[in-house]
């Protein structure tokens, strides 16, 4: 995906901590027409699995999670980050740990929304070292349902985390990989 690497480039900030600060185009104001590609993408890379559920967590995954669902005509559920008054029936859960803000957090979905028969196809913004992937498979798993994917759109590669999924026989398809923030600069995986 160029037009995403050439938005990393362009508009993408390296901060501190191996952060990329992406949020004028993905995580706070968020670019339509380069999500509804995004969406478009990762329905084309994964247009051979019978998919029935999107699955993200809140927030910043949902508007990717969306466009993936638009283009596959599936529905998309989210997990949420913190107990809600309406989750009060029974829900999966599992811990998640965000290495952007430093915190841990429980999610959870209502159960009737993830059925033992879904295929599920995973969706996220960004991955680091791989926990919320992790957490949303552990969902999965506790629903007994498939999963068949995991797409992301910013993969830090020089971190663990997508190395860990695949070892772990998960299929992972990712639009941007970075391979370092070297001088304060983004470089992708394959650059010369």
């Amino acid at each position: 995906m160029e037009n995403l690497k050439d938005r990393i480039k362009q508009d993408g900030q390296v901060l501190p901590g191996n952060v990329l600060k992406v949020n004028s185009f993905l995580n706070h104001q968020i670019d339509s027409d380069l999500m509804y590609e995004i969406g478009q993408e990762f329905a084309k890379r994964f247009d051979n699995e019978k998919i029935t559920r999107i699955l993200t967590v809140e927030s910043s995954g949902i508007a990717p999670a969306l466009m993936v669902g638009l283009a596959l005509h599936v529905p998309v559920v989210f997990a949420r980050k913190q107990k809600s008054a309406i989750l009060n029936g029974e829900v999966y859960s599992s811990k998640v740990y965000s290495y952007t803000k430093q915190v841990e957090n429980i999610v959870g979905i209502d159960k009737k929304f993830l059925q033992a028969d879904d295929q599920v196809l995973i969706i996220d913004d960004f991955m680091a070292n791989g926990e919320a992937v992790k957490g949303l498979v552990e969902i999965v798993n506790q629903a007994q349902a498939k999963v068949v994917g995991v797409g992301i759109v910013i993969e830090k590669a020089f971190q663990n985390g997508g190395q860990a999924l695949r070892q772990a026989g998960l299929r992972v398809e990712s639009l941007a990989q970075i391979a370092s923030f070297t001088d304060n600069q983004v470089h992708f995986l394959g650059e010369e």
